[in-house]
């Protein structure tokens, strides 16, 4: 179960229209959501892996220390939410190491994961991985095998791997249903929203059982918000992929908490105890 820490006002949808040097004069709801989001996991006796935004943690480090205390994961969510292919290998390096020392720095807990803005490493910055592991991360999850018009790498494993060239970094996509010989989305975010919870669930569980993997999700705290601020000027589809069925998440996210069994990313696929999981019957 992971979770990735970025307010409403920073999604790469937005972009065009709100530009980094105005996300303060943005009200903040991150706080607020994260703190719905922990007592959601307590319930559950679940422990999570959250990606932090670093110019979110500098902001909120009380958040992070509560995150830490709940007994969940912290890992990197980069810097400023800016696309690994928007990037050089000098910058993408620049912002991944100071968003690792930030975070340690606050939260005094060591950074072992990644997971790049929208997914975003993909055919066009192989050298990411190698950079990755270079600047002291032991593992990513910033490829999502599916096509999309934003990111994606169809043709990328379905299950953790080792990049090509023998760089030290596991990295673990996104989960995928496999069908009729393509990948389906059913890891979370707006796909989650957008189809049926039974089907959802019927999606993960035969990753669970027909393919013995588990699975990868991911939300956003501005998922479970439905008040949140509507930015003005956005396009149509932009519009539906945002605010699509954001009244439902909450309840969603509740049930999906108890129809399977969760825990952090670096207990499932780190350590003495990667790989020992149990699909929910």
């Amino acid at each position: 179960m992971t979770v990735d820490v970025e307010d409403y006002f920073q999604v790469s949808a937005f972009s065009n229209r709100i530009g980094r040097e105005d996300w303060d004069n943005y009200p903040c709801r991150i706080e607020r959501n994260v703190d719905v989001i922990l007592e959601l996991f307590d319930d559950d006796a679940i422990h999570a892996t959250f990606f932090i935004l670093g110019w979110i943690g500098e902001r909120y480090p009380q958040m992070l220390r509560s995150i830490v205390s709940a007994g969940h994961e912290l890992a990197s969510h980069g810097l400023f939410h800016v696309r690994v292919h928007d990037q050089s290998p000098e910058e993408f390096r620049t912002d991944i190491r100071g968003a690792k020392r930030l975070l340690e720095d606050l939260a005094s807990v060591p950074i072992n994961g990644y997971r790049a803005a929208s997914f975003s490493i993909g055919e066009r910055t192989p050298w990411a991985f190698e950079i990755l592991a270079e600047e002291g991360y032991t593992y990513s999850s910033s490829v999502y095998p599916i096509g999309h018009d934003l990111y994606g790498m169809p043709q990328a494993p379905r299950t953790a791997f080792y990049p090509e060239g023998g760089v030290d970094l596991l990295e673990v996509p996104i989960s995928t249903v496999r069908l009729l010989h393509y990948n389906f989305p059913c890891g979370g975010g707006g796909y989650f929203r957008l189809m049926p919870y039974p089907l959802a669930r019927w999606a993960m569980r035969r990753v669970n059982r027909t393919d013995g993997l588990p699975c990868v999700f991911y939300f956003h705290p501005w998922e479970i918000d439905p008040d949140q601020p509507r930015i003005p000027g956005i396009s149509l589809k932009s519009r539906a992929r945002h605010y699509l069925n954001l009244q439902k998440m909450k309840p969603r996210l509740r049930r999906l908490l108890s129809d399977f069994t969760w825990d952090r990313m670096d207990s499932i696929f780190l350590g003495e105890g990667a790989g020992r999981w149990t699909p929910t019957a």
